[in-house]
């Protein structure tokens, strides 16, 4: 089963090259065949020139640019729109999520055959390194309303970093979110439609370089309109967009 990797990158010049050799490094080693799709979300800075010079060193890596409308999850939905894999995982341009959980969830993935692997950095197993206080107050509130209102026992809905079959992305879109928001639509309506999951304990470190692109004050509003469409999709759709079972 190829996997495919999916990662938006705005100004990733301090470490987009390590992200990327490190990550291709472990897929090799590990004999998974795969490709690294980066989405450039019209840097500003040499993000494109590093990327050009890392392909003769990758030989899996792709990228484009995406000229606009720019924004974190436009550039997801771009390499959502493009990637070639039999699965895909979207990961971070800074290093934060690990190339090691990433092999560990794609072996879930195939020995168990699920729709979608979930990683949780919170739970017995999983560990957090340098993640800001306030940020991660503000996210296990966040998400333990999400699991409260949708009924689930899952508490990590809002971290990008989770794989999903290209059956079960097909079956997500139309895609709604422009932003971080994106985080939350995918596992949520995976779930809401009736794919199948599971769990398995992550890693996340704060990046060494560059600045984070997520503005907390700027999504509560945008991660609230995603739950409660997901709310209403769930017990109001009739099961319209369920998965359809062969």
């Amino acid at each position: 089963m190829k996997l495919s990797v999916v990662i938006p990158a705005y100004n990733e010049e301090g470490s987009i090259a390590e992200t990327l050799q490190t990550l291709y490094d472990k897929l090799v080693s590990e004999g998974i065949d795969h490709e690294i799709f980066v989405t450039n979300d019209n840097s500003k800075d040499n993000t494109v020139e590093i990327l050009t010079n890392l392909q003769p060193i990758i030989p899996t890596l792709k990228f484009e640019t995406n000229k606009g409308p720019n924004g974190f999850g436009f550039a997801v939905r771009y390499g959502l729109e493009r990637f070639s894999g039999d699965c895909v995982a979207i990961m971070m341009a800074d290093l934060s999520d690990s190339p090691d959980d990433l092999v560990k969830f794609y072996r879930t993935m195939v020995e168990g055959n699920w729709d979608c692997v979930f990683g949780n950095r919170w739970t017995k197993g999983g560990e957090v390194y340098d993640y800001p206080q306030t940020k991660k107050i503000i996210n296990r509130i966040a998400n333990f309303i999400v699991s409260m209102t949708i009924g689930v026992k899952y508490t990590d809905c809002t971290n990008a970093f989770k794989l999903y079959k290209r059956e079960t992305m097909q079956g997500l879109k139309p895609f709604l979110s422009p932003h971080f928001n994106l985080t939350l639509e995918l596992p949520l309506k995976a779930i809401v439609r009736g794919y199948s999951y599971t769990i398995v304990p992550n890693s996340w470190r704060n990046r060494k370089a560059g600045e984070s692109k997520l503005k907390i004050k700027e999504m509560g509003s945008r991660y609230f309109f995603i739950l409660l469409y997901c709310i209403i999709e769930k017990f109001f759709s009739r099961g319209d967009f369920q998965k359809k079972w062969d």
